[in-house]
């Protein structure tokens, strides 16, 4: 408790950090589900539905782990300054589509918030361990994820009403404000960093060279050790089921659970509600623990929970045990999250973060794509239930194996960072 006491009353940077984070989140929150709605209502086509989901995927598979080199050379809070500022512009197309001959500003515009995204996240992640002691990074990461869980609670529920409202004009200009306000917060952000890697110079062909050489050397220091190598197979197994999940989680409440499109609904936000809460006691408790425990046994839990929701079913009908599942498995979720943030940022240094973070991203990327595919493609073969247990099992024994290692998870400790009220 007392750590979270100290990072929201005596972090002012982080504070404003995290604030600009929850606005902005809240925006895209609203913007998503506003669009899918609008974007059925103009087509009445799930396939162009769908068509917004590959639009955001795919920055993040190609550019996400080049665009950790530019992180790492450039002042990342002007980085975010800077990405906040051109999502707002971008945003303005979406105030001329008017029927579905002008759908593909849609998609040209959620194309562009994604390649944004892919310096925007690396950024964040890479500057949190400088507004910290590291002691207290737990409880940051912590309060990062409850930021993003009561950002997507809020949003949801907006989205949908905000797009019934006014219509897409309005969620633009709504989504458009929320980066305008949390560029304003990350502008009274004081830390500057001590030194920021200097500009190539010699013409096109020497700076192509120098970039390619700095990607290539970012590669290396992701599978440079046994550790980060771990965290990589962690988010390839598990972020392939997390593309089952996404993609069978409907069918499954409604094939299995006898559920309609508001039970779905529900029982999908409930989650947020865990997440909230979790994300809370990670805050108040989480730094009494190693973080590459609260990593492993985070992801047990989790997994377990989803073996619970996912089984159930066979021995017993009714919706009741699904909200109650959703619900508790948000808290071991949140420690999860914080516990291998703060593993990642303690194994790499200030140089090197933000190609680490943008190579981690995009290897998550493209692992929900592979389940996505996978799911569409085996979900009538194999069955519902049997592919959602391998996301469960997935993280339960990448939470073991983590375990298991906890010894090459936990670096020596970092200075610590001066204190700005």
């Amino acid at each position: 408790m007392r750590n979270l006491w100290e990072v929201l009353a005596r972090r002012r940077d982080y504070r404003l950090v995290l604030g600009a984070g929850l606005v902005s989140l809240t925006g895209d929150w609203i913007l998503r589900i506003g669009l899918a709605f609008h974007v059925y209502a103009l087509t009445g086509s799930t396939l162009a539905s769908g068509g917004l989901l590959l639009a955001s995927f795919l920055p993040l598979v190609l550019l996400g782990s080049p665009a950790g080199v530019f992180v790492d050379r450039w002042d990342r809070r002007r980085t975010m300054v800077v990405t906040n500022l051109l999502h707002a512009l971008v945003l303005l197309p979406l105030l001329l589509v008017r029927d579905g001959d002008t759908l593909w500003l849609i998609y040209l515009v959620i194309l562009a918030q994604s390649c944004l995204q892919q310096f925007f996240r690396p950024a964040e992640q890479s500057l949190i361990p400088a507004l910290v002691e590291a002691p207290q990074l737990v409880t940051a990461n912590s309060l990062n994820s409850q930021a993003n869980d009561i950002s997507r609670l809020v949003g949801a529920g907006a989205g949908g009403v905000l797009a019934a409202a006014g219509g897409l004009p309005l969620l633009a200009l709504v989504d458009a404000a929320t980066y305008l306000i949390a560029m304003t917060f990350l502008l009274g952000v004081r830390h500057r960093p001590e030194r920021v890697k200097a500009e190539r110079v010699g013409g096109v062909r020497v700076a192509v060279r120098g970039i390619k050489g700095e990607w290539v050397e970012g590669i290396g220091v992701c599978l440079s050790g046994p550790a980060l190598r771990l965290v990589f197979v962690f988010g390839l197994v598990t972020g392939v089921g997390e593309g089952v999940m996404s993609t069978l989680f409907a069918p499954f409440v409604s094939a299995e659970l006898g559920g309609d499109g508001t039970a779905y609904g529900l029982i999908t936000s409930s989650q947020a509600v865990g997440g909230i809460a979790g994300g809370l006691i990670a805050a108040a408790v989480g730094s009494r623990f190693p973080a590459a425990k609260l990593w492993g046994f985070g992801a047990v839990a989790f997994g377990l929970i989803d073996l619970a929701l996912f089984l159930y079913p066979l021995f017993w009908k009714g919706l009741a045990p699904a909200f109650v599942c959703m619900v508790a498995v948000g808290v071991p979720g949140a420690f999860m999250v914080a516990g291998l943030m703060t593993v990642i940022q303690r194994l790499t240094d200030d140089a090197s973060r933000g190609r680490v973070f943008g190579a981690l991203f995009a290897t998550e990327g493209l692992a929900v794509l592979v389940g996505i595919v996978g799911a569409g493609a085996l979900g009538d073969v194999v069955g519902i239930i049997p592919l959602l247990v391998v996301q469960g099992l997935g993280f339960s024994i990448g939470g073991v194996v983590v375990l298991s290692r906890l010894r090459i998870l936990t670096p020596a400790p970092a200075e610590p960072v001066p204190a700005v009220v």
